[in-house]
Protein backbone atom coordinates (compact mmCIF):
# COMPACT_ATOMS: atom_id res chain seq x y z
CA UNK A 1 0.00 0.00 0.00
CA UNK A 2 1.25 3.47 -0.90
CA UNK A 3 1.14 6.32 1.59
CA UNK A 4 0.49 9.74 0.04
CA UNK A 5 0.85 13.13 1.68
CA UNK A 6 -0.53 16.32 0.20
CA UNK A 7 2.16 18.95 -0.29
CA UNK A 8 3.08 22.20 -1.98
CA UNK A 9 6.13 22.34 -4.26
CA UNK A 10 8.45 25.28 -3.52
CA UNK A 11 11.19 26.39 -5.87
CA UNK A 12 13.43 29.22 -4.64
CA UNK A 13 17.02 30.36 -4.44
CA UNK A 14 19.44 28.89 -1.92
CA UNK A 15 19.19 31.67 0.74
CA UNK A 16 15.38 31.47 0.80
CA UNK A 17 15.52 27.67 0.99
CA UNK A 18 17.91 27.95 3.93
CA UNK A 19 15.50 30.36 5.63
CA UNK A 20 12.61 27.91 5.17
CA UNK A 21 14.71 25.02 6.48
CA UNK A 22 15.73 27.07 9.52
CA UNK A 23 12.06 27.89 10.21
CA UNK A 24 11.32 24.18 10.06
CA UNK A 25 14.19 23.15 12.35
CA UNK A 26 13.16 25.72 14.98
CA UNK A 27 9.84 23.93 15.48
CA UNK A 28 9.17 20.85 17.62
CA UNK A 29 9.05 17.52 15.79
CA UNK A 30 5.23 17.40 15.87
CA UNK A 31 4.99 20.76 14.01
CA UNK A 32 7.66 20.32 11.32
CA UNK A 33 6.24 21.16 7.90
CA UNK A 34 8.84 20.10 5.30
CA UNK A 35 7.66 16.87 3.71
CA UNK A 36 10.74 16.31 1.52
CA UNK A 37 13.85 18.24 0.47
CA UNK A 38 14.54 17.50 -3.19
CA UNK A 39 17.74 19.54 -3.55
CA UNK A 40 19.17 22.91 -2.48
CA UNK A 41 16.40 24.92 -4.12
CA UNK A 42 13.33 22.64 -4.26
CA UNK A 43 11.14 21.13 -1.54
CA UNK A 44 7.68 19.90 -0.68
CA UNK A 45 5.96 21.42 2.35
CA UNK A 46 2.61 20.86 4.01
CA UNK A 47 -0.03 23.16 2.47
CA UNK A 48 -1.29 24.67 5.72
CA UNK A 49 2.02 26.53 6.36
CA UNK A 50 2.26 28.27 3.00
CA UNK A 51 0.92 31.62 4.25
CA UNK A 52 3.24 31.50 7.29
CA UNK A 53 6.23 30.90 5.02
CA UNK A 54 5.21 33.79 2.75
CA UNK A 55 4.84 36.18 5.69
CA UNK A 56 8.19 35.16 7.23
CA UNK A 57 9.94 35.64 3.88
CA UNK A 58 8.34 39.08 3.54
CA UNK A 59 9.49 40.00 7.08
CA UNK A 60 13.00 38.81 6.21
CA UNK A 61 13.05 40.87 3.01
CA UNK A 62 11.81 43.94 4.87
CA UNK A 63 14.64 43.57 7.39
CA UNK A 64 17.37 43.35 4.76
CA UNK A 65 16.01 46.01 2.40
CA UNK A 66 17.98 49.26 2.32
CA UNK A 67 16.08 52.48 1.90
CA UNK A 68 18.03 55.58 1.02
CA UNK A 69 17.53 58.34 3.60
CA UNK A 70 15.76 61.40 2.29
Amino acid sequence: MVNAIKGVFISCDIPMAQLIVSLNTALPVSQKFIVHLLDDTHMFVQPHVLEMIKSRIQEFRDQITYEKPT
